[in-house]
């Protein structure tokens, strides 16, 4: 084990893929000799070579496109967008190609093992341009997997298995906890299966469900309101494609209310995906409505982030709400 913060880990998983397998390769804009805007593929050149860790020109279609075709030649890229905000200009490789490669072709040919990194998400004074959650964009593409960390540990050993799968990956990384959160990190190749929520704390009187950055934002939250005597039920969701319905059905099959937060915007966030099959699938069950805790239906703004966010208290106010519907 050694103390990680999330970009360590990343660099960690890239570095262990990279020695285990020689078609792993990443690239992206300035990962090469600069290790990325963020500094997460740090050295990897160094380490394997330019032809394995390289620059692109400034096109994100283009990093999509080249993604691709290395993919289905058998490669397995490791595709990086600056930031999450610059996914859009690939937006039609990815849903039009990537995704439905293996389908159009009645699975004579495919792009598993693509992965394409980019951090998500606001926290760092970005402002409109850097602090966007797209990853609903993505949820409705069917052949896609969107995976979103929160840890270091929780980043590398979904990273590689995100690498290892049989399908096309995005992977969400929420920058604002690259440097700020530390943890301990196995030093050793694992992997966390995609698809699995962690159910990080048990409770009885309601369900509050998150991913990503906004799982230390609800951790706060439950933690003010464990102080004043409701038990939560905490559970992080990890994969939003696919996501993990069995367990969140059973948490609030046994807790009666649920508790939904992401940075997204609230109109057409994901949130309103799960609270639409945990109504089916719970109805009898429920005690109160679900709610959901999300950003607003604005651009991010960067003068009042703070007021945008979907923070501690608001998720505070709607577990109180839930409880006392």
């Amino acid at each position: 084990m050694a103390k990680m913060n999330m970009l360590q880990a990343i660099n960690n998983a890239l570095d262990l893929a990279m020695a285990k397998d020689d078609g792993v390769v990443c690239f992206g804009e300035d990962v090469g000799h600069f290790g990325g805007v963020f500094r997460a593929t740090s050295k990897l050149q160094e380490k394997y070579g330019k032809a394995r860790c390289f620059n692109t020109p400034l096109t994100e279609q283009g990093i999509a496109g080249f993604a691709n075709g290395m993919a289905a030649q058998g490669m397995k890229p490791v595709a990086e967008i600056q930031f999450a905000d610059y996914i859009f200009p690939a937006f039609d490789q990815i849903v039009n190609e990537t995704a439905k490669f293996r389908y159009r072709s009645g699975d004579q040919f495919n792009v598993g093992g693509l992965v394409f990194r980019t951090p998500y998400g606001g926290g760092i004074a970005g402002g409109h341009y850097h602090s966007q959650s797209p990853e609903a964009y993505f949820a409705h593409t069917p052949g896609l997997k969107i995976v979103v960390p929160r840890d270091p540990a929780q980043a590398k050993g979904l990273l590689l298995a995100s690498i290892s799968c049989p399908d096309p990956v995005i992977f969400f990384e929420p920058k604002k906890l690259y440097r700020a959160s530390v943890g301990e990190v196995s030093e050793e190749y694992y992997e966390i299966p995609i698809g699995k929520a962690e159910v990080m704390q048990t409770g009885t009187q309601v369900t509050v469900l998150a991913w990503g950055a906004q799982m230390e934002t609800v951790q706060k939250a439950v933690d003010m309101a464990q102080a004043e005597g409701i038990s939560c039920e905490l559970i992080d969701l990890r994969s939003i494609l696919p996501w993990d319905v069995e367990t969140v059905v059973t948490s609030v099959k046994k807790t009666g209310r649920l508790v939904i937060n992401h940075e997204a915007p609230l109109t057409g966030g994901f949130a309103g995906e799960i609270a639409a099959t945990i109504q089916k699938e719970c109805f009898l069950h429920l005690e109160s409505p679900i709610l959901r805790v999300c950003g607003l239906d604005i651009p991010y703004p960067l003068a009042l982030e703070k007021e945008y966010v979907p923070d501690h208290l608001k998720t505070f106010e709607a577990i109180k709400a839930s409880v006392n519907f």
